[in-house]
């Protein structure tokens, strides 16, 4: 009996993320942001990440592996509070792009995408959206400050990173698409109805298991208006 091209497809997405917890992938996310920023001249500019209205954090997002030129992530985002103080309670998203077919090997990347202002914001909270056609993205720039990257892509809505094998650079994923993830919010906030936009914009507090993460936001970045 033949195996769907879409059945396939699913099993490798379960093979690749089918073992680990919402809670598990929270500290990873954390792990990320933490070894990111704690090399200033090799890490996001923290002038920038002072400046974003929401992080989004994807650890080990995967890049051809099962699936030719597909991405496939699961991670979180988290946006600043109204106040410009502090850090919302973070929404799984999943992000998922690129062609179908199947290769033998590919590799793993951690993500990092800064959201530099409130129309993008819009754009991360709705149901779906991809990078390039529905926010414009561009790849990141690296080091202690932005000060010096003044060409086009500093106006992009999107800056996007990624670090892979230990090597950290600004990475364009143009083409890729952002949705929620409801089963992981569903294991975090005990509720499978909330949206990421609820999430996000309500009172409600983060799960015991974002406070890494959001440590880190806090630690590493200033506020908005500074």
């Amino acid at each position: 009996m033949k195996i769907s091209q879409l059945g396939m497809v699913c099993l490798a997405v379960g093979l690749l993320h089918g073992a680990e917890t919402a809670n598990e992938r929270l500290q990873t996310a954390a792990d990320v942001m933490g070894e990111i920023m704690s090399a200033p001249d090799k890490g996001i500019p923290q002038d920038l990440l002072g400046k974003a209205q929401c992080v989004v954090v994807v650890p080990g997002l995967k890049k051809g592996a099962f699936i030719v030129g597909a991405k496939y992530g699961k991670g979180f985002f988290t946006c600043r509070r109204e106040s410009g103080m502090g850090w919302s309670a973070p929404a799984a998203v999943r992000v998922e792009g690129g062609s179908v077919g199947f290769q033998i090997g590919g590799s793993e990347t951690d993500v990092v995408m800064l959201v530099m202002n409130s129309r993008g914001a819009q754009k991360l909270l709705s149901d779906k959206f991809t990078l390039g056609a529905d926010a414009s993205v561009a790849a990141g720039p690296v080091g202690r400050t932005s000060a010096a990257d003044t060409d086009a892509k500093m106006h992009a809505e999107i800056l996007t990173y990624s670090r892979a094998r230990g090597a950290f650079a600004g990475i364009s994923l143009e083409g890729a698409t952002l949705r929620p993830d409801k089963d992981a919010n569903a294991e975090m906030y005990g509720r499978d109805t909330l949206t990421n936009r609820e999430i996000v914009m309500g009172t409600g507090h983060a799960p015991k298991a974002a406070e890494p993460l959001l440590g880190q936001l806090d630690k590493y970045s200033m506020h908005k208006d500074q």
